[in-house]
């Protein structure tokens, strides 16, 4: 064989195989909208797009990535899943009983997550939130507890982790173990462990980024969760600003990172059936997508971007009998349900002898209720009762959700404009519904067939080169 004629050959042969050659992603994005269903994304998406008079949808940013599938998320106990184990299924790929954090249904078998999956290959590991850090599904990440309510303990499951980066608006149970005793706070031992501890953004801009940093809301303000985008002020604390923390601190290293952020208020949300703010949830998350999908136009070759959910919540109906849809009348909510049922009980101190008028005056004022938005016979009878119960008979009524305990007015208010405005609700809590899938960028076109949850995260670990436990 020749020397020009073997040459071209190994070329040959040294291109097919770089070709076959599986490119793993330096940078990968794990987003999880909590309660964020097909139709959630579809309710933000047509509703952004009525704003603008158009019968069609505004697209997400995670909406227009290249593949995008749909999974089915039933735990190992339930048809139903919890965010114990639907948090589970995505973080270590396997199913557990509704309840549990990254253990076997026995709660004896610990079950490794792909964050340390990641860690262990050198890259910077991060875990963010727009709730608390030891709920759910941040938990499943990092913890490894048989009850998601062992806040306590799985805010100490932080420091066995030695992840680099944590945010959310707080912590549950700082100094209450699961037994409800009171033990030492697990600030001074988390900072012991080598993490500093930041309350709000001026906190994080002074720190040093290369530093092990847990960033939270102020100090004085909620550790429970951040407030609904509907309900934010400028100087709030908000997803996409943490996530683009995250992406600062965490590009520090030079072996590239993992990071999980949770858009955990669409499912509080949808607890409530407070369709505006489930709505002004879902654009939320999606700034935080926006700031992942910006360092991927940076490193495309580099970065795997994965966008899903643990679960569908509250079974919502696009459309809700006439086939015209009415979503923009959303655009007459000016706060939350739980921020109008606080209203309502200040208006009430005020006016505790309110006349009928006056209510409806205040409620079409945060609603556009009698004002903008016609309210049906049924509805209006409803309110009407409420009102007297509760301004004339001075019994105020409250509405229970998962998350909240909403004052019985506020909750029939936000009904009735669901109502016109073509939203409809099958419950207030989770439902079997499929899951949204969506990914760009390194390995994503291995997301493009029917999944299980748990299929997901092993795709990654694939996709990865990780041996997956």
């Amino acid at each position: 064989m020749n020397i020009k004629f073997f040459n071209l050959f190994l070329a040959l042969f040294l291109f097919i195989g770089s070709s076959f050659a599986q490119k793993q992603p330096k940078y990968i994005f794990f987003m999880i909208g909590d309660g964020m269903g097909l139709n959630q994304v579809q309710a933000a998406e047509v509703y952004k797009s009525s704003l603008e008079g158009k019968n069609s949808v505004y697209p997400t940013v995670f909406s227009q990535f290249p593949y995008a599938t749909f999974a089915t998320s039933h735990s190992l106990s339930h048809g139903v899943t919890d965010s114990g184990a639907g948090g589970t299924a995505l973080a270590v790929g396997y199913k557990t009983k509704n309840g549990v954090i990254a253990m076997d249904s026995a709660g004896v078998k610990s079950y490794k997550s792909i964050a340390y999956l990641a860690k262990e290959k050198g890259m910077k590991v991060g875990i963010t939130t727009s709730v608390s850090i030891d709920h759910a599904t941040p938990a499943s990440f990092f913890a490894n507890q048989p009850d998601r309510d062992m806040y306590y303990e799985i805010g100490l499951d932080i420091i066995k982790s030695k992840f680099d980066f944590f945010a959310g608006s707080g912590f549950l149970k700082p100094t209450t173990n699961a037994k409800k005793e009171e033990v030492a706070s697990i600030f001074p031992q988390l900072e012991k462990a080598g993490y500093k501890l930041l309350y709000g953004l001026d906190d994080y801009k002074k720190a040093n980024k290369a530093d092990k940093l847990i960033l939270m809301n102020k100090k004085g303000t909620d550790n429970v969760s951040l407030k609904y985008a509907i309900d934010q002020k400028p100087g709030d604390l908000n997803l996409a600003e943490i996530t683009s923390a995250a992406i600062e601190s965490l590009s520090q290293g030079d072996k590239g990172f993992f990071l999980m952020v949770e858009g955990g208020k669409i499912d509080w949300a949808c607890h409530s059936n407070d369709g505006a703010t489930a709505v002004h949830e879902v654009w939320d998350f999606n700034n935080a997508v926006q700031k992942a999908f910006e360092f991927y136009q940076k490193h495309p070759e580099e970065t795997l971007i994965i966008v899903t959910a643990d679960h569908e919540t509250g079974g919502i109906g696009v459309g809700n009998g006439s086939s015209t849809l009415r979503l923009k009348n959303l655009e007459n909510q000016k706060i939350s349900q739980e921020a109008l049922s606080a209203a309502i009980n200040e208006f009430r101190s005020k006016n505790e002898n309110a006349s009928w008028d006056q209510l409806k005056e205040f409620l079409g004022q945060h609603l556009g209720l009698w004002k903008a938005i016609k309210v049906s016979e049924d509805d209006n009878e409803d309110l009407h009762e409420a009102y007297k119960k509760s301004f004339i008979e001075h019994k105020n009524e409250t509405s229970k959700s998962l998350y909240a305990t909403n004052d019985k007015i506020a909750s029939l208010a936000i009904k009735a404009l669901n109502k016109a405005s073509s939203i409809s609700w099958a419950s207030g809590s989770h439902s079997a519904a499929y899951i949204p899938v969506y990914a760009i960028g390194v390995g994503a076109e291995q997301f493009h067939q029917k999944m299980d949850n748990v299929d997901i995260p092993r795709t990654v670990s694939k996709v990865a080169g990780w041996q997956h436990p």
